[in-house]
């Protein structure tokens, strides 16, 4: 890849964002279809979105993923609004367009390509870990698949509020609903770390059930859930599809996902097999 003061700048904004994944595939993508183009991080303190967007705008920047703790932020900072992005509540992808900063949101996109990859929601139950920020794109997605949706959460008031903006039943814990779901999904951070207790009994869990983790590595949750039999899917393939989408905003072209796919699993040395995740 060659830079020069022609090359178009992308990017994903965050705190922390050095970890971030997406600059793997994206600037695979551009070279593959022979954009003139970057894909970058930046890292963004908590009290300085405002001011960063503004001099990202003014220095040319074209689009940005927004990642953690801006996505609501960024809702109230975007000239333009897409209808996704202002009933989820949240931003993860902006174009900068002129003057006009343009706001939407693909993670709702992401999580139903993944999910649909396993599991046709339509009509099925489904027990929703968590209402925290991460959680109103899911909801979103599984009552836009025509799902019907148990949430549970920690503090029961968030999950109360999630269930009267986007409809679905509260549950005070997540066994109250386990046997009446086809699908459990976790929104939580719950995973992440080593040592954390489960959000619930695993071994609850039954083969017939199918298990998703929006984490982007196999979680004890997914872990167990495989052991028992069911079908397990942790959350790389949101991240794929959800930038994707951010791709073909930016650039008005169709996103060349098995080129991104490729890069993404190089990288993190997973094999392409069903038993991993779901094929492209």
């Amino acid at each position: 890849m060659t830079i020069t003061g022609r090359t178009a700048v992308y990017g994903v904004v965050g705190y922390p964002v050095g970890h971030s994944l997406s600059p793997l595939f994206q600037n695979a993508a551009f070279e593959y279809l022979g954009i003139d183009a970057v894909y970058v991080p930046f890292e963004v303190k908590h009290t300085d979105l405002s001011s960063a967007l503004e001099g990202l705008k003014a220095s040319g920047v074209k689009g940005l993923n927004i990642t953690v703790p801006f996505k609501e932020e960024a809702l109230t900072l975007a000239d333009e609004v897409s209808n996704e992005a202002y009933e989820i509540g949240a931003v993860n992808t902006i174009k900068f367009e002129g003057e006009k900063t343009l706001a939407y949101n693909t993670d709702w996109i992401g999580f139903l390509k993944m999910a649909q990859e396993v599991e046709d929601l339509k009509g099925k139950n489904v027990l929703l870990l968590g209402a925290g920020g991460a959680s109103r794109a899911v909801m979103y997605a599984l009552k836009r698949a025509g799902a019907n949706v148990f949430i549970w959460n920690r503090t029961l008031e968030r999950a109360r509020r999630l269930a009267e903006v986007f409809g679905g039943e509260a549950v005070e814990n997540p066994e109250e609903a386990l046997k009446k779901v086809t699908v459990i999904v976790n929104t939580t951070s719950v995973g992440l770390q080593e040592d954390e207790p489960p959000l619930f009994d695993y071994s609850l869990i039954e083969p017939y059930q199918t298990v998703i983790d929006i984490i982007y590595k196999d979680t004890p949750l997914i872990s167990t859930a495989r052991e028992k039999g069911s079908k397990a899917v942790n959350g790389l393939n949101m991240l794929l599809y959800q930038g994707a989408e951010s791709f073909r905003i930016w650039t008005g072209c169709e996103p060349p996902l098995k080129v991104m796919k490729r890069a993404l699993y190089l990288h993190l040395g997973i094999k392409d097999s069903p038993r991993t995740l779901q094929r492209i």
